[in-house]
């Protein structure tokens, strides 16, 4: 009686090791794959540049790449020194920041009072 309730015990624990051990087989066998979503491909630092000038922007002086797009550095068709915020997807500027003008732009501009 003991002999066969040993043998019980072990054929209970073998099945249950076996079936662990199936269970991630199966699992992965019947799982769905979780969807990645691929990254829309972004536009490179030189196509930024290329639409910039197409629309007019001169003086490119930086483009520095942030989290979602772009910040670049120009002059606008008035000549103003401007800070763009640039789409890296669409290439669209979604922000337009005025500067100051440079110390020595202002030198060049304006007469010299003495």
């Amino acid at each position: 009686m003991r002999k066969q309730a040993v043998f019980a015990v072990l054929a209970v624990a073998a099945a249950l090791t076996a079936g662990v051990a199936a269970v991630p087989t199966v699992l992965a066998q019947g799982s769905a794959q979780p969807a990645t979503a691929t990254p829309a491909p972004s536009l490179s630092m030189l196509q930024i540049v290329q639409r910039l000038e197409a629309a007019g922007y001169t003086g490119i002086e930086s483009v520095e790449r942030k989290r979602k797009g772009y910040e670049v550095k120009a002059v606008d068709r008035e000549g103003r020194r401007v800070e763009l915020d640039v789409s890296a997807l669409t290439g669209e500027v979604t922000k337009t920041e005025l500067k100051r003008a440079r110390r020595a732009d202002q030198d060049r501009t304006t007469p010299a009072s003495r």
